[in-house]
């Protein structure tokens, strides 16, 4: 998963390679672990759909407002998240974050109907919020921009492992149903949110706050790589400081968060549906086999965003790269609801892979551009409005299902949507701006590249 420490790391000189490998050796597994336990308890409840209604009376409409309100609390509370991270520091601040959703996720297992399953949902996104954001900016902390495609793919992998582990791991839970009088589902929330809280311990032990203060970085290595990320922050700042309010409203922010909106439309609506769609496929109820069958998707997704992301970046270019991962996306979900199993487990392997390889390569753009408290700042914005995106997710599914009666016009709802991104991708400044230097930051923030 990284280069022989030997070996140049992308260009940079032999200390600062030295630095980004160790770096991406003790760092990025771990946070690929939180990522993973993160991406679990805010999915898990797709996997408990079913049974949420039988035993609770939860109907699709209420299941579609409860799976997207998580994203309504986790939107209001995401740029103080980030701005207190920057401020306190990723160790204490992700070990909080981690140990409440925890909690709250165990406690998923006491709803009892429409009302707290909904409060709940919107209490875990509340919990939650600055968790993705701080993760990005805490790249910035130890990763030079060159780098980033490549550990933006290996962080990436957590969602699609959260997957291929969560699904069976979810399926099993469901079998202690009955067990000191607990149902399947109770099980999966108490265990899943207790490995959170876990982790979260964990966080505070582990996860070092930048590279000053960890001891395995030589002297020469540690000042090297302060070299480089301290000059591409002063590149990238420029001679002038502008607030928060201009990088908020410049045309590319804009257009960065509609644009990751409409990608998390896809996403959520893969991710809230795959075991039911996968069920569906089987003619099977929830269980191991359906959970180890939904698993092979997210498998072949992990593959995908490990091997692609910086190869794409390379020699396809961000945009080209982007439109394909789209159409991709679109194609797998079409093919999906075509009849037969085979069929229809490719498809879902090809939209969960697009996906993925996607998300990767996005996040390269606002990284090369803000740095430092607007990097917090702009970076919680696009990931918090964006996230909006999976509270339509689940109600456009089910608006178009039940408009159309058919469970296959959800599915091509959201391969719709990757029209109007392709779209919209075309107008996008998709190169690397730091790389142009002040002038490139300037355009991009005016909207000279954008319209």
């Amino acid at each position: 998963m990284s280069a022989p420490e030997n070996r140049p790391e992308d260009g940079l000189p032999p200390a600062a390679s030295r630095a980004v490998v160790k770096a991406r050796r003790r760092i990025v597994p771990f946070l690929l672990l939180m990522y993973m336990v993160a991406f679990l308890d805010r999915t898990n409840v797709g996997i408990a759909k079913q049974a949420l209604n039988v035993d609770l009376g939860i109907s699709d409409a209420v299941f579609a407002l409860g799976a997207g309100i998580f994203f309504v609390g986790y939107a209001l509370f995401e740029i103080p998240s980030n701005l207190i991270l920057y401020r306190v520091g990723a160790q204490r601040w992700m070990t909080r974050i981690m140990v409440t959703w925890g909690l709250i996720s165990a406690g998923m297992a006491f709803v009892v109907g429409p009302t707290s399953f909904c409060v709940m949902r919107l209490l875990l996104g509340i919990a939650e919020a600055g968790f993705f954001p701080g993760v990005m900016l805490y790249l910035t902390f130890w990763f030079p921009q060159r780098s980033r495609a490549k550990v933006l793919g290996l962080f990436y992998i957590g969602y699609p492992m959260a997957m291929v582990a969560g699904n069976p791991l979810s399926g099993l839970l469901f079998h202690l149903s009955g067990l000191w009088g607990f149902a399947g589902w109770q099980w999966m929330f108490v265990v899943e949110g207790l490995l959170a809280v876990l982790m979260g311990i964990a966080t505070f032990i582990i996860l070092p706050n930048g590279p000053k203060v960890v001891s395995w970085l030589t002297e020469g290595e540690r000042a090297a790589l302060d070299k480089i990320l301290t000059e591409e922050a002063r590149e990238i700042e420029g001679p002038r400081h502008e607030g928060l309010w201009k990088a908020f409203t410049s045309p590319l922010t804009i257009c960065l968060v509609v644009f990751y909106g409409l990608m998390q439309i896809g996403s959520y609506g893969v991710v809230f549906y795959l075991p039911e769609q996968v069920s569906r496929i089987l003619h099977e109820g929830q269980g191991v086999y359906v959970g180890l069958v939904s698993a092979i998707p997210w498998l072949a997704a992990a593959f995908a965003v490990w091997l692609m992301p910086q190869p794409v970046q390379r020699r396809l270019g961000l945009r080209p790269g982007i439109v394909l991962c789209l159409i991709g996306f679109s194609g797998g979900l079409v093919l999906s609801a075509i009849h037969g199993v085979v069929t229809g487990i490719v498809g879902l392997s090809l939209a969960a892979s697009c996906i993925m390889v996607l998300s990767a390569l996005f996040w390269i753009l606002p990284l090369s551009i803000f740095t430092g408290k607007r990097a917090a700042a702009v970076v919680a914005l696009i990931n918090s409005i964006g996230n909006l995106g999976g509270f339509f997710a689940p109600n456009i599914r089910s608006l178009a299902d039940r408009f159309y009666e058919t469970p296959k016009a959800g599915l091509y709802a959201i391969a719709m949507i990757s029209i109007f991104a392709i779209a919209l991708s075309m107008v996008l400044p998709l190169k690397n701006h730091a790389a142009r230097g002040r002038k490139g930051k300037d355009e991009a923030l005016s909207g000279q590249h954008v319209f």
